[in-house]
């Protein structure tokens, strides 16, 4: 083979492994920070599609209401625990260590995101509380089986004049 060959064939075949080690590089860092929604009911028997349940360590967000009752709070730290629930049944038990959310009460919708430490157990690195009333975030409101239904800014600018 031609010196001159060899040595663009050798460039080529650098070039593509390159480029095949940053692609799979990327996609294991991208996989490594996804983070799946579940609801309780999927985590305890996973989703009714597919079946698939997380696994112990997986990265997840998990939506439901906070069981009235079930809130036990650490005197000497900030560490909290409380159960969340969905339509279903489903029941886990979220902890966490920091300060939660003005709006965090019983009874209320939240979304918690964070590592599954046990089979049913999550350890939340974040916890999401709704901000009002009537809102609940589409993902909740589906998996608790409730209608969520979009504003009409079209009918709204109507009436207003606009």
């Amino acid at each position: 083979m031609n010196p001159r060959r060899k040595k663009r064939l050798t460039l080529a075949v650098a070039l593509i492994g390159g480029v095949a080690a940053i692609a799979s590089l990327l996609l294991y860092a991208l996989n490594s920070n996804l983070n799946l929604f579940f609801t309780p009911t999927e985590i305890v028997q996973g989703k009714k599609d597919t079946g698939v349940m997380p696994e112990i360590g997986q990265r997840i967000r998990v939506g439901g209401m906070v069981t009235v009752g079930s809130m036990v709070r650490d005197p000497d730290s900030l560490h909290v625990e409380f159960a969340i629930h969905d339509a279903a049944g489903g029941e886990i038990i979220v902890t966490y260590d920091d300060l939660l959310p003005d709006l965090f009460r019983e009874g209320q919708g939240i979304v918690a995101q964070g590592v599954l430490s046990k089979p049913g157990v999550l350890e939340a690195t974040e916890v999401l509380a709704k901000h009002d009333e009537n809102y609940m975030p589409p993902e909740v409101a589906e998996a608790m089986g409730q209608s969520h239904e979009k504003l009409d800014y079209n009918q709204e600018q109507k009436s207003s004049g606009y």
